[in-house]
């Protein structure tokens, strides 16, 4: 109990629930029953410690409380509960000892929120940088993962500016994407087949030129044809097929 002595500080504080659930209201258990266990181990004592809440008494422990007690639901609203200073019982009773801290709701760390909040502008900064410097093909083959072939009929100033957004709203698949050497080679395979030279047959198993029908590759079992593709391309003999597909789309 030292501990607590030492390091507890006297503020508001607010918790949540966690996993993403925002009920209109939800009751966490407050009191000890056999049903529903509220129970603390204490190592310096070494047992178990009945805890409860109860609004007129100063600590959460019942060996700690006296007199005639004034027990109180806790009451999560829309996912969340704000406890004020005032309220010290209720706090430790859910910053230090409840049971279901860190599996059912959790404190809000001010200190941890803002170095989360810090990396996410900063990656987002990041980001944009990135995304203004890259040039309109690799923008355009970074948004086709997005935006599907309607990107073929953007502009080069609608690119800019979708890639820019893209960055801003998604900077960390953004950076993956803009990583990632083989997303220009798919866009490039794409564009082949929608232009023509190339046709991929019905079950996307085999590429063939789009002029004699030749064929150019058989797509590995239940692998994406176009990942196939750009793979592909970076053989001895798919390199002398990208040259030849270059030439015609110039």
């Amino acid at each position: 109990m030292e501990k607590e002595k030492t390091t507890w500080e006297v503020k508001d504080r607010n918790y949540y629930l966690l996993h993403g659930k925002t009920p209109l209201t939800y009751t966490i258990t407050s009191k000890h029953t056999r049903r529903f266990p509220l129970l603390w181990f204490d190592e310096e004592q070494g047992r178990q410690r009945e805890l409860r809440y109860a609004t007129n008494q100063s600590s959460p422990f019942v060996d700690e409380q006296n007199g005639q007690v004034t027990l109180e639901h806790i009451v999560f609203n829309d996912g969340a509960l704000h406890v004020p200073k005032e309220k010290q019982s209720l706090q430790k009773l859910l910053s230090l000892y409840h049971p279901m801290k860190g599996k059912r709701f959790a404190e809000i760390n001010n200190v941890e929120t803002a170095k989360d909040e810090i990396e996410d502008i900063e990656l987002e900064i990041y980001a944009l940088t990135a995304a203004q410097g890259i040039g309109i093909e690799q923008a355009e083959a970074i948004l086709r993962v997005e935006q599907g072939s309607s990107v073929s009929n953007l502009s080069s100033k609608e690119i800019k500016r979708d890639i820019l957004i893209f960055a801003k709203n998604n900077p960390r698949l953004f950076i993956d994407l803009a990583n990632d050497e083989n997303v220009i080679l798919r866009n490039f395979a794409i564009k082949a087949v929608e232009l023509g030279i190339m046709k991929l047959d019905a079950d996307q198993r085999t590429f063939k030129w789009g002029s004699n029908g030749r064929k150019l590759m058989t797509v590995p079992f239940e692998e994406n044809p176009y990942s196939a593709m750009a793979a592909y391309f970076k053989t001895d003999e798919g390199l002398q097929v990208y040259k030849s597909i270059e030439k015609k789309i110039s």
